[in-house]
């Protein structure tokens, strides 16, 4: 009780616009900025409810980073005792080769671990996607209610969607370095290689339509997968754009991490991002764009389904005005 009294308190009474018909947003851009002035620290809920989901997998991420720093560690005092004459070159050339099988064997089970990790990320994934697609639409969701709900109902087509995406790493890693090699004697196995990683990246892009449709229309589990693919590749540049933008947070921590003494701040910096607001925000902007893309290519096409929802619609004014006009003439 306790909860929803909070709830209430935050985000007002489910099912109330934030606007009146008269100073409702006219464009998405309009839209969105306004939502995420509204909803911007309710954000902050939403994402430390849905990172309990990812522990599993950052412990699995954390464990590769420390076993691959501390081979790096390794080779690095090796290679300050060959320069002090304490190792032979041919020493450092046989533990440099052992060091790249360990960084393969670490590389490995950690791609192995992510499966079951990252797995079980999907029916919560489907909880947040929920949340941030009505907020990002104007409409009222419940924190705590609504995600939960959310991850009941659609946990059947989330846990699959989850699974692969916890393999295509490790399926990418062993095309990759298989067909590499096997380039190596024949030009041809570039083909494939390349493939793998096309395949990867339209995987990753079609991810950001398949939880927001799975949460949104009821379809069977390959007309979702097929949509999200023919969305991803119609709306490749701006699909590509937002997942880089994604990656922004990583590219900043990378740089500062290896061109500045700063690496832990950074690192921290990092987590913490992600652990209050990173995984809530990028999906609240996914959902906003994909609002949109759902409205014409699918919205459109189904009787009956309201579209732009938030927006100012002069249209519905004018028929309202009509009825009104009409029951007067009555």
């Amino acid at each position: 009780m306790f909860g929803k009294m909070m709830n209430r308190f935050y985000y007002g009474k489910s099912g109330k616009g934030d606007f009146t018909k008269e100073d409702l947003p006219e464009t998405r851009m309009q839209l969105f900025w306004e939502m995420l002035r509204v909803r911007f620290t309710g954000l902050f809920k939403l994402n430390l409810l849905y990172v309990i989901a990812w522990i599993p997998a950052i412990i699995v991420i954390g464990r590769g980073l420390i076993m691959g720093y501390n081979g790096l560690s390794a080779m690095a005092e090796m290679q300050s005792q060959v320069e002090a004459g304490a190792q032979t070159v041919e020493s450092m050339n046989q533990m440099n080769a052992e060091m790249l099988d360990y960084f393969k064997a670490v590389l490995m089970q950690t791609l192995v671990l992510l499966i079951p990790a990252l797995g079980i990320t999907g029916p919560f994934t489907a909880g947040l996607c929920y949340v941030s697609r009505n907020w990002a639409r104007d409409e009222h969701s419940f924190v705590w209610s609504d995600y939960w709900q959310a991850v009941k109902e659609n946990w059947k087509q989330a846990l699959p969607t989850s699974i692969i995406t916890g393999l295509v790493p490790m399926m990418v890693y062993m095309c990759y370095t298989f067909y590499g090699e096997m380039a190596g004697n024949n030009m041809i196995y570039l083909v494939p290689q390349a493939l793998s990683i096309v395949v990867c990246v339209l995987w990753l892009c079609s991810l950001m339509y398949i939880y927001p449709q799975m949460v949104t229309y009821e379809m069977n589990y390959k007309t979702l997968i097929r949509n999200s693919m023919i969305m991803a590749i119609s709306c490749l540049p701006m699909t590509v754009g937002l997942k880089l933008l994604s990656i922004v947070p990583a590219v900043i921590c990378g740089v500062i991490s290896f061109f500045t003494p700063y690496a832990v701040y950074a690192m921290l910096a990092y987590a913490a991002y992600y652990i209050l607001l990173g995984f809530a925000l990028s999906r609240f902007v996914g959902a906003s764009f994909t609002n949109g893309v759902f409205d014409r290519m699918l919205n459109a096409r189904i009787e009956g389904a309201q579209v732009n929802r938030g927006l100012y619609n002069e249209d519905e004014d004018d028929e309202e005005a009509q009825a009104e006009n009409d029951s007067a003439q009555a």
